[in-house]
């Protein structure tokens, strides 16, 4: 089947789905998909690439996945209408990279009683700027990668230091412990594999973390690579810190990573761009969350709450997972703040109504 005709297919079957709500649906008009469908990018992608998966789900909330970092380009006129409604901002102009000065930062421990934040989290998305995403990569391409990455992570010196372990030929003993402990990925995510995301599974993918188990790197999972520092208890300083230690060692280090003027850091997928970080506590709030007003008092905040499981899972025991929830369209150290005015104030609300007690 020649590119024009399975793109047509697609939009012809996405169109039927009229029960979709996604942002796919919303904003692929017929002349968008005219202009855009037999346009290919300088890595090979398509728009049947971009939107395969969120035909085949229409369920989904986006819909739409980038082929490799030039998609954002060759299918602007498709991508910047999805962005813009998915990060809710009116013009793409995100700031320069800027994480602030570490030495200067106006916080620490979050929760010093350490009754209430169970763990702290931040995190951020890099693609390397010389491979595509999942849809266009081959085999090869992977295994390359994978060896750029593990080159890189392995000049980490002190608590940043650690050790690499390739999904091809791990134990099951080694893969279960690290599912147990919520470090490892795993290829259950239907969107993704209708994106390719899971193409020539496991090869090129694996996990580096410290001796600590305080720094993650998932490498080739959803994005080329996803940075991950995180520890029990409050202290957002030491989490954020330690991030930005890694980030910048290993920008020095010979890696590039993909970006566009206008929309900072490009990921697989376009609701994670800009900063992509995301910074998140685990925290017990039950009498704010059976509250009325939680949802409410989240969105005053700009903060996310999901189960502990990740997005669409339940609390448990009154625990939920707060998050910043803007990406795009502000710097680094303004997201670590908006997050952590956030979880104050959901702090200081909790304990107003009775909660933030010792079980």
């Amino acid at each position: 089947m020649d590119l024009e005709t399975e793109a047509n297919n697609l939009f012809r079957k996405l169109r039927e789905a009229t029960d979709s709500k996604s942002l796919l649906r919303a904003h692929l008009t017929c002349n968008i998909l005219a202009r855009l469908k037999c346009l290919k990018t300088k890595f090979g992608g398509t728009l049947v690439d971009c939107i395969r998966s969120g035909v085949e789900n229409p369920e989904s909330g986006v819909g739409l996945y980038a082929c490799d970092p030039d998609a954002y380009t060759t299918f602007a006129p498709l991508f910047d209408a999805v962005i813009k409604d998915y990060h809710k901002v009116k013009k793409l102009d995100h700031p320069k990279s800027d994480f602030g000065d570490p030495e200067k930062l106006d916080f620490e421990d979050l929760d010093p009683s350490g009754k209430m934040i169970v763990s702290t989290r931040v995190r951020v998305g890099r693609s390397h700027d010389k491979f595509g995403f999942p849809p266009v990569l081959t085999k090869e391409d992977r295994i390359e990668m994978e060896k750029k990455s593990v080159e890189a992570l392995q000049k980490l010196e002190g608590e940043l230091k650690g050790t690499y372990y390739p999904l091809t030929g791990m134990s099951k003993e080694t893969q279960k412990q690290l599912m147990d402990e919520h470090f490892l990925f795993n290829d259950s995510d239907r969107y993704l594999r209708a994106a390719g995301g899971y193409n020539d599974w496991p090869t090129g993918r694996g996990i580096f973390f410290n001796d600590k188990k305080t720094f993650l790197v998932w490498v080739n999972e959803e994005d080329h690579l996803r940075f991950i520092s995180m520890q029990k208890g409050g202290n957002l300083k030491e989490v954020y810190v330690r991030l930005v230690k890694a980030v910048k060692a290993l920008e020095s280090s010979g890696l590039s990573f993909a970006k566009r003027k206008g929309l900072g850091y490009l990921t697989f997928c376009p609701s994670n761009l800009g900063t992509t970080l995301r910074a998140s506590v685990h925290i017990k709030i039950p009498k704010l969350s059976a509250s009325p007003e939680f949802q409410a008092f989240c969105d005053k905040y700009n903060i996310q709450a999901r189960g502990i499981h990740g997005e669409h899972t339940e609390s448990e025991g009154g625990v939920y997972d707060i998050s910043n929830k803007r990406r795009l369209g502000l710097t680094e150290i303004q997201a670590i703040q908006e997050m952590r005015r956030g979880v104050e104030a959901v702090i200081a609300k909790e304990i107003s109504l009775g909660g933030g007690k010792s079980d």
